[in-house]
């Protein structure tokens, strides 16, 4: 029976560290899966960011277009106002 032991102990401790290995080797496949994952986020991220960078950097080019026409009508609003002004006082005399 002593036999028994001896030879049951040596086994359970294999078997205890098969199961280790196994999960360790499905610890090891979900952190690839997981590093994977990460990675396509990470990638979808940078493209997502390069794409609002090209965003913004169209609207700053086109506020500063819209700012440039802005004081060009105001410009001509003003010269148009200057000449009714010059009108109404030529009437005026």
């Amino acid at each position: 029976m002593t036999e028994e032991v001896a030879l049951k102990v040596p086994g359970d401790d294999f078997q205890a560290l098969e199961e280790k290995i196994y999960r360790t080797i499905e610890m090891y496949k979900a952190a690839r899966e997981a590093k994977a994952v990460a990675e396509r986020d990470t990638q979808r991220l940078r493209e997502q960011l390069e794409e609002r960078e090209e965003a913004v950097e169209t609207m700053r080019r086109e506020l500063v277009q819209l700012r440039r026409e802005r004081e060009e009508v105001r410009g001509r609003v003003e010269k148009m106002l200057h000449q009714m002004a010059a009108v109404a006082d030529t009437a005026a005399e």
